[in-house]
């Protein structure tokens, strides 16, 4: 999982444009939103478009359970791993 934690953070880092940014500034299990990491809804569809391109999943953007998956970086992980299987 290690790994999919590093590839998910720098596609955050690439997607959003957010260079001033390390792997290591972006904490597994903080929120992506709000207090944690501070983006908004713009960050998240263009997260969710590059999910899709990326990892082949779709998200529905209205949709309770995508807000949950998508709290940090960890919560992401953990579904993208539960549709590779």
């Amino acid at each position: 999982m290690q790994s999919l934690y590093l590839e998910i953070k720098h596609l955050i880092i690439k997607t959003l444009n957010l260079d001033e940014l390390t792997v290591d500034d972006i904490d597994t299990d903080a929120a992506l939103f709000g207090d944690g990491l501070g983006l908004d809804s713009i960050d998240a569809l263009e997260l969710g478009l590059a999910m899709k391109n990326q990892y082949g999943i779709v998200l529905s953007a209205e949709s309770e359970e995508t807000r949950q998956h998508f709290f940090s970086v960890a919560t992401l992980a953990a579904f993208i791993h539960s549709q590779r299987v």
